[in-house]
């Protein structure tokens, strides 16, 4: 059976900002999906241990003061998350994360941050995987189509519902159900074995990095560099 018709684990942070670097968990979610169907969920909510900016407040609703009355403390959230992703991941089961690199890399210096074992410290030195990235895949598969490519967008192209974009737990359950839809529109990507699917990634994101880059220095940014990392970028790193 192909992949996206068996087990896949969606995952999905909320956070105090943009840089996957920087930015603080506020809130997580892991939910098992199998066949577009979820069977049972996992959801955190932290006290980020920072102010959390109005923007962000915008964006997800939670406010520095409710998390600071109800959340758990960070490094715990941080912990726990990883935990359950690594246990998924030690028997092969496929973590479904829209925009990968965003989420996986800042869970990572979370860890970091709090002195905690790392992804592949807790996996005994492989990296994490298999990870699946509708956002990667769509943007390979369907190079060509104009419009954004955020969550929402994408998830409308392909007719996925999405009543609480932002919401760790909707955004999570979402993305597992993208990514089924997109290897159902797409035979060449249900084909892949989730290992063959990684790697394919891997290339995908690459490619597009190298591409992205160019049309930044030909726009007039001949210093531009754009990561290619997927799905978790350097954390020494500084750039796009």
């Amino acid at each position: 059976m192909a992949w996206h018709r068996e087990l896949l684990i969606g995952f999905d942070l909320e956070t105090t900002g943009t840089d996957p670097r920087e930015a603080r968990i506020v809130t997580g979610a892991v939910i098992e999906v199998r066949d577009g169907q979820p069977l049972g969920r996992r959801e955190w909510l932290a006290d980020p241990g920072v102010p959390i900016p109005p923007d962000a407040v915008a964006v997800h609703g939670i406010s520095s003061e409710r998390a600071a009355a109800e959340g758990r403390p960070a490094d715990q959230v941080a912990d726990a998350i990883a935990d359950v992703l690594t246990g998924y991941w030690r028997t092969g089961v496929p973590v479904v994360a829209y925009n990968a690199a965003f989420d996986l890399t800042l869970l990572s210096a979370e860890l970091r941050r709090y002195g905690l074992p790392s992804l592949r410290d807790r996996l005994d030195g492989r990296d994490p995987a298999p990870v699946v990235d509708p956002y990667t895949i769509d943007r390979w598969a369907d190079r060509y189509r104009r419009g954004k490519r955020n969550l929402e967008a994408v998830c409308a192209e392909y007719g996925i519902a999405l009543d609480a974009a932002h919401d760790a737990a909707a955004d999570a359950l979402a993305a597992a159900r993208l990514a089924c839809a997109i290897a159902g529109r797409h035979p060449k990507i249900a084909a892949l074995g989730p290992a063959e699917l990684h790697h394919r990634q891997i290339e995908w994101y690459a490619e597009w990095a190298a591409d992205f880059q160019s049309f930044l220095r030909r726009k007039g940014d001949p210093t531009a560099v754009v990561e290619a990392a997927w799905p978790l970028r350097d954390l020494a790193a500084g750039v796009v």
